[in-house]
């Protein structure tokens, strides 16, 4: 079970340092356009991201029974 969450805890890192390494030049220009949001959208669209993860983690613990 440890397994599972280290291996799930690198990758998460593994793809999130990728993605500000890809994207390092874009990233100034994407912090202004997360400013110029409204709180409620960021709000809003980090709980559909919540569910989604909460998704992925509940079906494959049920399909895998880890």
């Amino acid at each position: 079970m440890i397994k599972v969450i280290l291996l799930s805890i690198g990758l998460v890192l593994v793809f999130e340092g990728s993605i500000y390494f890809l994207f390092a030049k874009k990233l100034k220009d994407m912090f202004e356009i997360i400013n110029s949001l409204e709180p409620e959208k960021i709000r809003f669209f980090s709980s559909v991201l919540i569910i989604i993860g909460l998704c992925l983690i509940y079906f494959t613990f049920k399909i895998y029974k880890l």
